[in-house]
């Protein structure tokens, strides 16, 4: 779904409740901040009066603002991963994320190594914090959770609790499992927004069946292996099903067991379903690693009240980190950007 659509889309949802004001859990605004955060550092070098890189502080804040302006949601959320945020998944699956980005550097010209990028994302990832209590936006994280769970749980929680139309906004893939009549993911790469239809289109499967099509295929990036011989286009080839009816993991396995003699990839399938349903616990968002004490916390969070707009300590952050004019007229970017937050109850 292109700009254009989604302009019609929240159109009608303004005209459905067109006599009812918004209420502050109507159009919700989930983002993964550290995924926002990277794509930022990654593509603007830019660096303050003092030699000091803020392309990623500067990006963030300029994205955020950017994407307020063309969801217009009610409330807004940035979730970041907690310490230790890898720890279930690893006990599961030892290796997950292993060996990600150990020695890649992002920019030689701007950085001397490794250590002189990693202290300049330290400190930018602390100082948006800084920034972010400043404005009416709640920011959350959990220690040992991933930000996956906790957007996975606000995307399913808050539109059985208030009717919420949900926005997530990541270029990670997993959140696509997440689509459905209430929950659209935006991906900032592509700058399209995924609805169900957009997933059958893009990849030929059921949204409801995308968590399917990437324990098949697996994710290099986590370093979750898939069944060895099955592509993109051999899996809907063997699993013609996925594309017109939702599945179980069972059924795949079914499917799998009847047909183990007709392909090897059939047989490997059956044979590795032990390692296919880790895989399953692992990848899918739809049961968050979160335990009752994380779900308390954040149910109760999500009902707290957002904090009051501080414009004065969020330009004075600005002006001292020589952001300069990577915002266009500043003060009033943030009043027409944010202060509309706090009108919705």
């Amino acid at each position: 779904m292109k700009k254009n659509e989604l302009f019609k889309l929240l159109d009608s949802v303004v005209e459905e409740n067109d006599t009812v004001s918004s209420k502050k859990y109507d159009r919700v605004l989930l983002i993964d901040g550290l995924n926002l955060f990277f794509r930022n550092f990654a593509m603007m070098n830019i660096v303050n009066s003092q030699g000091a890189h803020v392309g990623g502080l500067g990006g963030f804040m300029r994205s955020l603002g950017s994407l307020i302006q063309q969801i217009q949601p009610t409330s807004v959320f940035v979730v970041f991963d907690g310490i230790g945020s890898s720890t279930n998944r690893k006990n599961l699956l030892p290796e997950y994320k292993s060996g990600r980005n150990l020695t890649r550097i992002t920019n030689w010209e701007v950085f001397e190594d490794l250590e002189d990028e990693d202290d300049a994302k330290i400190s930018q990832i602390v100082r948006i914090a800084h920034y972010l209590k400043c404005l009416p936006v709640k920011t959350v994280a959990i220690d040992k959770a991933e930000a996956d769970d906790i957007i996975a749980y606000y995307s399913d929680i808050l539109p059985k609790a208030h009717g919420s139309k949900v926005f997530i906004v990541s270029s990670d893939k997993d959140f696509i499992q997440l689509v459905n009549d209430d929950v659209i993911v935006y991906r900032p790469i592509e700058k399209e927004y995924y609805t169900r239809d957009t997933v059958k289109e893009k990849f030929g499967v059921l949204a409801d069946n995308f968590i399917l099509y990437k324990i098949l295929l697996g994710d290099n990036s986590d370093k979750v292996a898939g069944v060895k011989g099955l592509g993109e286009k051999g899996l809907l080839k063997k699993f013609p099903e996925l594309a017109i009816e939702v599945l179980t993991l069972d059924d795949i396995f079914r499917i799998a067991e009847e047909k183990h003699k007709e392909h090897v990839v059939y047989a490997r399938v059956a044979f590795e379903r032990e390692r296919l349903e880790q895989n399953y616990r692992i990848m899918n968002l739809k049961k968050p690693l979160l335990d009752d004490g994380d779900k308390e916390f954040l149910t109760a969070f999500a009902e707290s009240d957002n904090l009051a707009l501080n414009s004065e300590a969020f330009l004075r952050f600005y002006h001292d980190d020589g952001l300069g004019h990577l915002i266009k007229n500043v003060e009033f970017w943030i009043k027409d950007t944010f202060k509309v937050l706090n009108s919705f109850k």
